[in-house]
């Protein structure tokens, strides 16, 4: 099944096959869901009649409606009430903050629940439905506690994550928990499920559960992955694929005067009502941009309520310490990312949501990818994308945050350099995005020239002149450096989140896009405000023209915090004395290898001796014994003649031997010549 739009309408709710029950309805309505949405129309029906749906719909789509009305209907039509160590529903998300949102609509259902006449008025009676169990990482609520609170309130609905879920019910629960009569099972953001590496945990939490039950697996991308692939058949019976797909009209270009214009129909994996837009800019002009397209959405669109996505979580908690000195001052900062405690992400998302926010105060929260899930902030009006996500299929997930059930919104994400390619890679994936040129400032005098040149391959600064920078760079360089100067504990924020990114981008799925090698470092460096180039691989061969470190005496560059500037100190007088102590290390050790080195000299140059004397008595050796073969021979030869031969030869070594003795001062010359005086003569 595929309708058309997601912001269609699907019918209405009296058309259902099954009518839902009065309380359920009453609540719909008071929401403001008059009408079902296309994906509510086509998975209800089958959802209630016993069968199993895998349902792939846009952000925004009412997914979660799409499942929590057949579980609720299907718990609500039981003709044997569940007994209070049994479970009838269990939901699955990927993370704590869509298990808590989902858990939330839930309870808002089962509260608005009627109750029946009670005699005692100050003692009424409990709800027919208990209010839905979560299941998910927190301080105030251990594995253990999970299970005591469920024997408690006797729960009929789990929600939860999958590693406490299995712990729930594999676990602590194992023998206090029964899942006989498990009507529905559902995973939402089925696909996320799978990218985190849930897969054995599903597996063995699906093996547990009665085959006797109804399953559903929900996500806004799914995939053909082998992973799904085995999901769907471990979990699921003979299933309903359903996909809900948007359809937009788009007027070809007029031909001649008369010719009618074409219209095509284009498929997108977005909301009709979302509008998303790219910047191309220079890596170093990126915070600038950002700052100038929210300026924008406030005066052009009246925004009040902003996402911002950053890499990584260390980008999230530096960018939330400068940012207040570069946007406006009513500006309200919320940061989420998922190093930060499960209360405090808890706390902060609600104080988002909660937050006052008006075009002349916006809210803006800076987060990770935490957030790019189902989670449904109300009147959220633009995304913006500081740094495109890691894994393609987020950006959709990211955008997804506005234009929510109907409501429109816009979204907009940064590029720089080749990343240009990233346009055709979401074409592909069906998600069209327009380009907008860089927002020029005030007193800029590029006008006319509204985004970096490139050559043919892509190249900036090939094809033509280089833009130069945005006037402001540097401006808003000097202000962040400025702040960080306050305080050393910013400079390392800094340091932290400018690795963090480099190593992120390096990981990049589409790496044939994303290449730390295309990117200019020097420029990201430039953007965060960096007092100085970190050591690291990346910028080991990195030009570095046009950058220039801060000039500072680094070691009076002190925290704010007392205790963290003590221990700096502290630390550093330690270290100094470790480098003493490892320089007269290092100077004995050489002094110990240059000697080691001269006795193997001397060592060297005496073998090399030895084997030269060595040799030359080997071949006055065997000189002597050929001679003296020689000898022999003439002699069996020729007798006599031989025999006064011998005698000559024999004379002639006694000679040598005796001129040796008085070389070495052991014969006198004249003992010497006594000896031999008459030879000459002979």
């Amino acid at each position: 099944m595929a309708p058309n739009n997601t912001n269609a309408f699907g019918g209405s709710w009296s058309s259902l096959p099954t009518s839902l029950t009065p309380w359920v309805f009453d609540v719909i309505q008071s929401m403001g869901h008059t009408q079902m949405t296309p994906v509510q129309a086509s998975t209800i029906p089958l959802f209630m009649q016993h069968k199993d749906v895998v349902v792939e719909a846009v952000t925004g789509s009412g997914k979660t409606l799409a499942f929590l009305i057949p579980v609720l209907e299907r718990l609500i039509r039981r003709e044997q009430k569940l007994r209070k160590h049994e479970i009838g529903a269990l939901i699955i998300s990927p993370t704590r903050e869509l298990a808590t949102q989902i858990h939330s609509v839930f309870s808002l259902f089962i509260s608005a629940q009627p109750r029946s006449q009670a005699i005692d008025l100050e003692n009424p009676p409990d709800p027919e439905y208990p209010d839905p169990l979560l299941l998910i990482s927190s301080k105030t609520s251990s594995p253990a506690q999970d299970v005591q609170r469920f024997a408690t309130s006797g729960a009929d609905i789990v929600i939860g994550t999958p590693g406490r879920v299995e712990e729930f019910l594999l676990g602590r629960g194992k023998n206090v928990v029964s899942v006989k009569e498990l009507e529905v099972l559902v995973l939402d953001e089925a696909d996320r499920l799978l990218d985190l590496g849930f897969q054995a945990a599903l597996t063995r939490i699906i093996t547990h559960l009665p085959k006797q039950r109804r399953t559903g697996l929900f996500s806004a991308t799914m995939t053909d992955a082998d992973a799904l692939s085995e999901l769907v058949r471990v979990g699921l019976r003979n299933p309903s694929r359903i996909v809900v797909k948007v359809q937009a009209k788009r007027l070809n270009a007029a031909g001649p005067s008369g010719t009618r214009v074409r219209e095509t129909v284009e498929e997108r994996r977005i909301p009709a009502s979302l509008k998303i837009y790219y910047v191309v800019c220079h890596a170093s002009e990126k915070v600038v941009q950002l700052t100038r397209i929210i300026s924008s959405e406030v005066a052009e669109s009246k925004a009040s309520r902003f996402i911002v996505y950053f890499a990584t979580g260390a980008c999230v908690d530096y960018f939330y310490r400068i940012l207040p000195d570069l946007l406006p001052k009513m500006t309200t900062l919320f940061s989420l990312h998922g190093h930060l405690l499960p209360s405090a992400r808890t706390k902060t998302l609600t104080a988002f949501a909660d937050a006052p926010a008006t075009p002349a105060s916006p809210s803006i929260l800076l987060a990770t990818d935490v957030a790019a899930r189902g989670l449904d902030l109300p009147l959220l009006d633009t995304i913006i994308q500081f740094d495109p996500p890691s894994d393609p299929k987020a950006f959709s997930h990211r955008c997804g945050r506005t234009a929510r059930a109907g409501r429109s919104g816009r979204a907009w994400v940064l590029l720089v350099g080749k990343e240009t390619s990233y346009v055709d890679f979401l074409a592909i994936r069906k998600i069209p995005i327009s380009e907008r040129p860089c927002f020029i400032g005030p007193g800029d005098q590029r006008i006319g020239i509204a985004a970096p040149t490139r050559d043919e391959d892509g190249d900036e600064g090939e094809g033509e002149a280089r833009r130069p920078d945005d006037a402001e760079v540097s401006v808003f360089l000097s202000r962040i450096r400025k702040t960080i100067l306050t305080d050393r504990a910013i400079h390392d924020q800094a340091a932290k989140a400018f690795v963090s990114f480099v190593r992120a981008y390096s990981k990049h799925e589409a790496s044939y896009i994303f290449r730390v090698k295309d990117l200019d470092l020097v420029g990201v460096a430039k953007s965060f405000g960096l007092l100085r180039l970190p050591h690291m691989p990346e910028l080991r061969d990195v030009a570095r023209e046009g950058w220039e470190d801060v000039v500072l005496d680094w070691n009076s560059f002190a925290y704010l915090d007392k205790a963290q500037e003590a221990k700096r100190i502290a630390a550093g007088v330690t270290a100094a004395s470790v480098l003493d102590s490892e320089k007269e290390k290092r100077r004995a050790e050489r002094a110990a290898k240059k000697k080691a080195n001269g006795a193997w000299s001397d060592k060297v140059s005496k073998k090399e001796e030895k084997e030269t004397r060595r040799e030359k008595k080997d071949k006055k050796r065997k000189w002597l014994k050929m001679q003296v073969e020689k000898v022999e021979k003439k002699d069996g030869e020729h007798g006599d003649e031989m025999n006064d031969d011998g005698d000559e030869w024999g004379e002639l070594a006694r000679e040598e031997r005796m001129a040796k003795k008085m070389r070495r001062g052991e014969v006198s010359q004249a003992a010497f010549d006594a000896e031999f005086a008459d030879l000459d003569h002979v």
